[in-house]
This record gives C-alpha cells, sequence and structure tokens, in this order.
C-alpha cells in the first residue's frame, strides 16, 4: 500500500484529517506518479470530507481563530 493510500485509510479510520497528514498528501500528489488505486482512495477521502464524515485539522483551526477573533 502507498503512501496516498495509508494516509487515506488513517482519515477514514479515524475521521480525522491532520494538518500533516493533508500536507503529506498534496506532497505526494504533487510529487509522485500514483496509481488507480491511489487515485481512487483519494476521490473516497474527498467524498468523505464532503460529506462530514471526516473532519479536516485546517478548517477547525480557521474557525477556531475566526470564532477568537470575533470575540476579540
Amino acid at each position: 500500500m502507498s503512501l496516498i493510500s495509508k494516509i487515506v485509510q488513517t482519515a477514514l479510520a479515524t475521521g480525522y484529517l491532520t494538518v500533516d497528514a493533508e500536507e503529506q498528501l498534496r506532497h505526494q500528489l504533487q510529487m509522485t506518479k500514483y496509481g488507480l488505486e491511489d487515485f481512487e482512495a483519494f476521490i473516497t477521502l474527498q467524498t468523505e470530507v464532503m460529506e462530514g464524515r471526516v473532519k479536516q485539522q485546517a478548517c477547525e483551526l480557521l474557525r477556531s481563530n475566526n470564532c477568537s477573533a470575533a470575540v476579540a
């Protein structure tokens, strides 16, 4: 199993995509050739994020920063 698939499997299992994992995915997708299995795994991850079953740490950090700014 490639790194892309491993990252996706971890995110699906935990329901959470960390900033570090998202950066690793971005790097792998830009810098390496990947096969159909990785492409399908990535599409599955995108679907799970869009449907709210996987949360993105980056989005949660942005929301908390916006909330802090609004309160301050």
